[in-house]
């Protein structure tokens, strides 16, 4: 069976609606060795609506980035109940939280995720997500969506904290057991 890790950037206020807008200040060396083991052990990666609506537009003709040569072949999933089909190839589009689930069950290693934060906490109330890692940049957005944002109460248990040298907190939790 599959293990489902998301990936966020995030703030200390837990801001990550457009982390273009204030992450890359402190994206560096020791983040993008944090990003690389994220992505380097995924055999899958998953997606909300909006992300592969991005990243759909902007990565198949890129050749000229590392990400390109990981996202571009490795198989997609987006989840969505509006789309029917995606033209990126490699991608399939999961239609409900069952199909997740399926992915999941019939998927060896990792299912990796970045962003798509109705996704991440749709997959977390689904007890579906395994494994959450938070890369806490040390600013306050404000007036952003938050990543926790509508999500109900959901116990986490910390299994690594690393501070890196720009004052950025990776964290990495997975669902605390319940009862």
């Amino acid at each position: 069976m599959g293990h489902i890790a998301a990936s966020l950037f995030t703030t200390v206020d837990g801001s990550a609606e457009r982390p273009d807008q204030w992450h890359f200040p402190y994206f560096d060396e020791a983040m993008g060795e944090a990003v690389d083991r994220h992505i380097g052990r995924c055999e899958a990666y998953l997606m909300g609506r909006v992300l592969h609506d991005q990243w759909s537009q902007y990565w198949p003709g890129n050749d000229t980035d590392e990400f390109a040569d990981f996202i571009n072949p490795i198989p997609k999933y987006v989840l969505s109940t509006t789309l029917e089909s995606s033209d990126w190839a490699g991608t399939t589009v999961l239609h409900d939280l069952e199909e997740v689930r399926a992915l999941k069950e019939r998927t060896e290693g990792t299912i990796g995720m970045s962003g798509s934060l109705a996704t991440v906490r749709s997959l977390l109330e689904a007890g579906l997500l395994d494994e959450l890692v938070l890369l806490v940049d040390p600013i306050v957005v404000s007036g952003e969506r938050r990543w926790a944002d509508e999500l109900g109460r959901t116990p986490l248990e910390l299994v690594s904290s690393e501070a890196l040298p720009t004052g950025v907190l990776h964290l990495v939790y997975r669902p605390a057991p319940t009862g």
